[in-house]
């Protein structure tokens, strides 16, 4: 096993844990992480969002496989399933995940994943008409984005 497939092995396997300690180890101070939910995120923002992510866990589910890597990239890819805590709704997110490495750590994270989707899992009917009407879309990524913030501020 290339050494960046078992670094992308450990970053899941610590997700499924819900140790978000041993996930942030895995990235490097310059880090950057991006997904359809969040947006694009810097070192402290990606650390404090696998924080928040795994402290509110109740009945989170990961699964990851097909991880290939090389010296300078990687793939993978990652399911979760949970409850989405503010609406009570179950959600199963399939997720191709991208990486780019420098010195043995993860440098660029890029998560893609179906958000007309998520929405409609997450939220009903109100998802729904968010993946027809941009600017409830644009509301949304503004809601999951102020949590973050808040919880950056309060942690």
């Amino acid at each position: 096993m290339h050494p960046n497939e078992a670094l992308i092995e450990r970053l899941y396997s610590a997700f499924a844990r819900y140790n978000s300690d041993a996930m942030n180890a895995c990235y490097s101070p310059m880090a950057t992480f991006e997904d359809p939910a969040f947006g694009r995120l810097n070192y402290k923002e990606l650390t404090a969002m696998w924080r928040m992510l795994t402290s509110n866990a109740k009945d989170l589910l990961v699964t990851f496989g097909d991880i290939t890597a090389d010296d300078a990239t990687g793939r993978c890819r990652w399911e979760a399933r949970y409850t989405l805590s503010s609406t009570g709704r179950p959600v199963h997110n399939v997720i191709d995940a991208r990486f780019t490495f420098h010195d043995g750590l993860i440098v660029e994270h890029v998560d893609s994943f179906d958000f007309s989707r998520w929405m409609v899992q997450a939220m009903g009917f109100a998802g729904w008409l968010a993946t027809w009407l941009p600017p409830l879309r644009a509301q949304v990524r503004q809601n999951v984005r102020a949590r973050l913030t808040s919880y950056m501020a309060t942690h």
